[in-house]
């Protein structure tokens, strides 16, 4: 265990499980989810969003519903890997809202996106805003969802 971890214990397991399934819950309605009184329940919450444990609570989208119904998973290469051309790639890629999710991966390509457009005009919109016109990419091999069988954003704990 790193030391920024924290210790949890299994009421602490019983809070997250719960507002991963639903964060909107009121502090009583999650107290008796998970067992326990609504001023522990409430200072749990507090001392795990303290440490980081929940990093931020959101609402889930469809992306279909409003108008974003185009999902790509996009595999870029640079053509320089220093440390200061991957930190400006992804500073780059972290000004677009519609890029998801960015990963440094290793093996393969340096970074894996997942982007969320419209459709395919937007996609090469931003493509060539992004990754055309930026001097450093490589190359860019995209895979464009034709069905999404699984979204999950809870972490199994």
């Amino acid at each position: 265990m790193t030391e920024t971890e924290l210790l949890l214990d299994e009421l602490d397991r019983r809070i997250l499980n719960a507002l991963q399934e639903d964060a909107s819950q009121t502090n009583n309605e999650l107290a008796a989810k998970v067992h326990a009184s609504p001023p522990t329940c409430l200072r749990r919450v507090k001392r795990l969003i303290d440490a980081g444990v929940i990093a931020r609570q959101v609402a889930l989208v469809a992306p279909d519903k409003v108008g974003a119904g185009l999902t790509a998973i996009v595999e870029i290469t640079l053509d320089h890997q220093a440390a200061e051309k991957m930190t400006e790639f992804e500073a780059l890629v972290a000004n677009e809202p519609a890029v998801l999710q960015c990963y440094r991966v290793s093996p393969g390509p340096d970074f894996v996106l997942v982007v969320q457009v419209a459709d395919m005009p937007a996609y090469h919109a931003l493509a060539h805003r992004l990754f055309a016109s930026h001097a450093n990419v490589r190359n860019v091999r995209s895979f464009f969802s034709m069905h999404r069988s699984k979204f999950e954003t809870r972490i199994a704990l």
